[in-house]
């Protein structure tokens, strides 16, 4: 019969916490910095389309869709899309944030291999995510120890998405904050802003990385003490 384990705290809550902490963080970086305007006054989808203009990237096209930080870059349709917060504002946040997601656009074009990784990846993940922890409850509750196994398997897919997501999102800021600095987008400081605005979100990525390895660490002590009771 199974109960709540306290030592599952133990795995999880670094991971919850450091998400909660970045979280904060990037709320409130892009808080700060969505009320300072640019020096060139130019939107959020102008300075991605300038930098994707500057490296050759004319096919990548630039949509507004809703939500807040809802920004990606899609490489299967070659679109970059960009929150509304950041499509048509004019300031050192919305900068950052479309500078960074053009970063991911620029990597699509060179073969950036973590980010082939890990579009790959992400047909495995989608299932192994929703499937995993239940294949894996179901090889316990059913003393079934390679079903358990099967599980374990399944969600470490998700884990490895989490690690290939920290350098595709690091190299995607640096290529970020060198491109809007070259091509005179931002002058003077406003690059401090950008560093505090896509730090904060790096650390998302960090924790979600944690909180993946947590869990399956979890899961991983679950099995190998289910095992040793056989």
């Amino acid at each position: 019969m199974f109960y709540f384990n306290p030592l599952y705290l133990v795995f999880a809550l670094p991971g919850l916490l450091l998400g909660l902490w970045a979280q904060s963080r990037v709320k409130s970086a892009f808080s700060q910095y969505s009320r300072v305007r640019t020096l060139r006054n130019v939107a959020g989808a102008e300075v991605a389309r300038s930098l994707l203009d500057s490296q050759g990237l004319y096919d990548v096209h630039i949509e507004q869709v809703q939500g807040t930080l809802s920004d990606h870059y899609d490489p299967r349709q070659k679109v970059l899309r960009l929150s509304q917060d950041v499509y048509r504002a004019p300031s050192i946040a919305a900068a950052g944030v479309a500078a960074h997601e053009m970063g991911h656009a620029l990597q699509d074009a060179h073969g950036y291999a973590p980010l082939r990784m890990r579009s790959a990846l992400v047909p495995a993940v989608q299932f192994g995510s929703t499937l995993g922890p239940w294949v894996f409850m179901g090889g316990l509750l059913l003393n079934f120890t390679q079903l358990a196994w099967v599980g374990v398997i399944l969600f470490a897919a998700s884990t490895v998405f989490a690690l290939i997501t920290l350098p595709v999102e690091l190299d995607a800021s640096r290529r970020a904050k060198q491109l809007l600095t070259s091509n005179g987008l931002l002058v003077g400081n406003e690059i401090d802003g950008v560093n505090k605005v896509l730090d904060a979100a790096a650390w998302t990525y960090v924790a979600a990385a944690v909180s993946s390895i947590g869990t399956l660490l979890y899961y991983v002590m679950l099995l190998t003490g289910f095992g040793r009771r056989d």
